[in-house]
């Protein structure tokens, strides 16, 4: 064991006991923490307007402050972006975060002094609990690569402006950065594929023991690193390679591949972080469910998902949530926002401790036909299709066909990018197209009555998606595939490089 990796374990004792507490007092803690918001806030611009100092329970709450989306707030992130002060918060924000609405254009969602310690000091917790569980903090003694956006800030009137994961190479913990790769210039590159080149010609004699970045682009990154070298797998390239930290993706329908790419199974921790704040991580390498961060100046409500476009739908706070229950999450944060919908749905697998599943977002569905197929159960059918027929996925993506072009009833269309190829694609396809029957009973109402037929797979080649989102200008590090859409425009994108690519 080297110097960092004993002083990384020392604090994992620390910090793992600290996590064990926090998750026997959730509750008394998300009081305190609605109280504190309310107080601190009872000044600014939004806690007059919404009489938070008559505010004294979480009803008097509901009653005074709606849930809002972000272009409720836009007035008021202008109004910061033009000087203003005390608007959502006392003072200004520290930082914007940057980020691209798939219904509201481009979000500045506010990180204050107050929040942006906590979305970093979580990450780091997160690490260190994953030591405090298994001992393994050898990766300290290694390099850390992170693929992240790049760090550069430009700035939204008085305050700097740039994308979560480059901000975060500004507050990283310092203890993390000594080992961190890759190098600050490096990581400014804007070009994603220019990027993912230099990082390789930096860090290939380095010794790597842990990478960190969303799975498809961990995917690209190390199908170049056995490009370049020529190497069967990434474990002859990194052989001291252990952890895979992971977020903002499901990993599973990745798991398979990248296994392979890699060449052996490593440990993965899972983390939820987002703009608005580090909502969750996994505590267990045992449990692949994430314990909810209740102690990080967020404030949770929760709405179930198929009620949330309601004129008033029902609210509730974490103790009266109930297990296997899709709900639209709701937060209220020291950086200002107020009952904001973050348009992530999650579901609870346990309330002792409070823990949950990221189940997609409230704008990705499919409900064409009344069936509300959501991201969670598209990601375990092929997940489990794939581990049956022994089948590497990459990228894939299901849409509506509601007018077939062959006259046939109409269907779910699932574009799938495999490496490996299906040998069976009419018993693969059979099979997954039970697998969501079984998890969707509205589908499969629809199937048995005949108002659907059974989903169909569009085989793409390798690197479609790629192409696609390259042209979208969204090749890099933040940006994901939608894994569901209710409209066809991805669909005819991808039809249309695919066609290209065969002629």
């Amino acid at each position: 064991m080297g110097i960092k990796s004993f002083v990384a374990s020392t604090a994992a004792s620390f910090t793992g006991k600290i996590i064990q507490r926090n998750r026997q007092n959730a509750i008394l803690d998300q009081t305190q923490i609605f109280l504190n918001l309310i107080k601190t806030a009872s000044d600014t611009v939004f806690g007059k307007k919404h009489q938070f100092n008559e505010i004294k329970k979480y009803s008097d709450f509901i009653n005074r402050v709606p849930v809002v989306d972000y272009e409720s707030m836009r007035t008021s992130i202008e109004r910061i972006k033009g000087g203003e002060q005390n608007i959502l918060w006392p003072g200004r924000p520290k930082y914007f975060a940057k980020t691209s609405g798939t219904t509201s254009g481009t979000k500045y969602i506010p990180m204050t002094k107050e929040s942006t310690p906590h979305h970093f000091s979580t990450a780091r917790d997160a690490a260190l609990n994953y030591i405090y569980q298994t001992g393994n903090g050898n990766f300290f003694d290694g390099k850390m690569l992170y693929l992240s956006g790049s760090p550069h800030l430009d700035r939204s009137g008085p305050v700097p402006t740039g994308r979560l994961s480059g901000i975060a190479n500004h507050e990283i913990p310092s203890m993390f950065r000594l080992n961190q790769l890759p190098p600050y210039k490096i990581n400014c590159i804007d070009d994603w594929e220019s990027k993912i080149d230099a990082i390789i010609g930096y860090s290939i004699h380095q010794d790597i023991r842990m990478i960190s970045g969303i799975p498809s682009w961990i995917k690209m990154y190390i199908e170049r690193v056995l490009d370049f070298t020529g190497k069967s797998h990434f474990i002859d390239v990194y052989p001291n390679l252990s952890l895979y930290i992971y977020g903002g993706v499901n990993y599973e329908p990745y798991r398979r591949t990248i296994e392979s790419l890699i060449g052996k199974s490593i440990d993965t921790l899972e983390t939820f972080p987002a703009s608005e704040g580090f909502f969750a991580f996994q505590d267990d390498q045992f449990d692949t469910s994430l314990l909810l961060n209740t102690k990080a100046g967020i404030f949770y409500e929760f709405i179930r998902s198929d009620e949330i476009n309601s004129e008033n739908p029902n609210r509730l706070n974490l103790s009266k949530v109930a297990t296997g229950v899709p709900y639209a999450l709701i937060v209220s944060t020291n950086a200002g926002l107020w009952a904001y919908n973050t348009g992530d749905v999650i579901e609870f697998t346990s309330i002792k401790p409070y823990k949950i599943k990221f189940a997609g977002r409230t704008s990705h569905y499919i409900s064409a036909f009344g069936e509300h197929v959501i991201a969670s159960e598209v990601e375990s059918a092929l997940t489990e299709a794939a581990a049956k027929f022994n089948i590497e996925v990459g990228e894939f993506t299901v849409a509506p066909q509601v007018n077939p072009p062959e006259g046939s009833l109409p269907y779910h269309e699932w574009f799938i990018e495999s490496r490996t190829q299906i040998p069976d694609l009419k018993s693969f396809t059979t099979y997954l197209d039970q697998c969501m029957v079984q998890k969707n009973i509205y589908y499969k109402d629809l199937i048995e009555g005949s108002i659907l037929r059974p989903l169909v797979i569009n085989t793409l080649p390798v690197n479609t998606f790629n192409k696609m989102m390259k042209e979208r200008g969204k090749l890099g590090a933040q940006n994901k595939v939608p894994r569901l859409t209710n409209d066809r425009q991805i669909a005819e994108e991808l039809i249309r490089i695919k066609n290209e690519s065969t002629q």
